[in-house]
């Protein structure tokens, strides 16, 4: 069936504001990937049978062998309650698309049916992800751990950004985004009658050495020019007004733009609690869960992604790097290729339960990631 350019346009919205109102988190996205499904095989484009839970990965394939390039967008959505002023607002309570990744699924599916328009003229394979669990940075390595873009020669992503303008396109060379680690903290210590705070060793007075001495490390062990970030997000400890606990629990995040430091904090980190302990005879243990690195644009792709955004009338704008955190990190480990930022409108941030996104912002970007898939198989040919 096809579909012009004016139907197209109006299915997307319609289909994005579906799934803003039926948002799922991460690996329970079950009825959107049945949605997406549906949504290629209308249009009769491939779906490779992977073993996926939640995520698809579809393909069309041109009359001609050549390259194979990878668009992706993320599916899954957050534990936050929406306030959102709009017609949609989601129908399950606690679930919110606050990240805008039914806008991405949106614009790659609007992509692959142009591309599936021009099937016949293409040489080479375009191959489309639509990745679960992203939120929780374990989505792209299942996708990677299927198999499904081991002949990939480049790859490109989307996130949408408030802070740029509806018809603003943002990315650059190198780093754009931040590695994101976590990190917890177990104190276990000696409780008291909060009268007799001499015969037990606070693990709150504790927590709070560990609060301070962390925080030097940002300031006064991190060169000003490397930018990094420890937040510490929760504490635990005690539940009632006269007694000292014997427990404490600690949670947060590093951010770091560079392999040295990132490796630097958490060995830092490790120091730091370590003394901390033997100075207040207690047990504090450490656990660091990696997370996924910075996001590290291909300058030849990030210069051709600047090239197309200005073929299809965007602004284009070089961004700093951002403290976020993005899985799409883990396919550039092993493929060339670069993540774009496309302007929504704001006002409110990521993550925010106001969050919400100027939908003319969605056909556009489907005609840029259209032109940017046609544009790189070209490329690559030549190659």
């Amino acid at each position: 069936m096809t579909i012009n350019n004016t139907e197209l346009e109006k299915y997307l919205v319609e289909f994005k504001r579906d799934l803003h109102m039926n948002p799922e988190l991460s690996n329970e996205e079950y009825e959107t990937t049945q949605k997406i499904k549906e949504a290629l095989k209308s249009q009769n484009i491939t779906i490779l049978d992977l073993p996926l839970q939640t995520g698809v990965i579809a393909e069309i394939k041109g009359s001609t062998p050549g390259p194979t390039i990878a668009l992706r967008a993320d599916i899954d959505a957050l534990p936050i309650l929406e306030q959102a002023d709009v017609a949609f607002p989601s129908t399950n309570k606690g679930i919110m698309h606050a990240c805008g990744h039914d806008f991405h699924t949106s614009v790659i599916l609007g992509a692959a049916f142009l591309l599936k328009q021009v099937e016949e003229k293409l040489a080479g394979t375009i191959r489309f992800i639509f990745q679960p669990a992203e939120e929780t940075s374990h989505g792209a390595k299942a996708i990677l751990e299927t198999g499904a873009l081991d002949d990939v020669d480049a790859i490109f992503g989307l996130h949408n950004d408030p802070t740029l303008r509806v018809g603003e396109l943002g990315t650059k060379h190198g780093v754009l985004t931040a590695a994101v680690d976590r990190f917890e903290i177990k104190v276990t210590a000696t409780g008291a009658h909060a009268a007799k705070p001499e015969e037990g060793n606070d693990p709150i007075i504790i927590t709070s050495h560990i609060i301070s001495a962390l925080q030097t490390i940002i300031s006064r062990n991190v060169a000003p020019r490397e930018a990094a970030v420890l937040s510490i997000t929760q504490i635990h400890s005690g539940n009632t007004w006269n007694v000292i606990p014997d427990s404490a629990y600690l949670e947060g995040t590093v951010r770091t733009f560079s392999r040295t430091e990132r490796a630097f904090i958490e060995k830092r980190m490790q120091q730091v609690l370590h003394g901390i302990g033997v100075t207040f005879d207690a047990n504090i243990e450490f656990f660091w869960h990696p997370g996924p690195p910075s996001v590290d644009n291909t300058p030849e792709w990030a210069d051709f992604a600047f090239e197309i955004g200005d073929k299809t009338g965007y602004t284009t704008k070089t961004l700093e790097a951002s403290s976020i955190g993005e899985d799409f990190a883990l396919y550039q480990e092993k493929i060339p290729g670069v993540f774009v930022m496309i302007g929504s409108g704001g006002p409110y941030d990521l993550h925010h339960p106001k969050f919400k996104i100027d939908d003319t912002a969605l056909f556009p970007a489907s005609q840029y990631f259209y032109e940017l898939a046609v544009g790189a198989l070209e490329k690559s040919n030549l190659k």
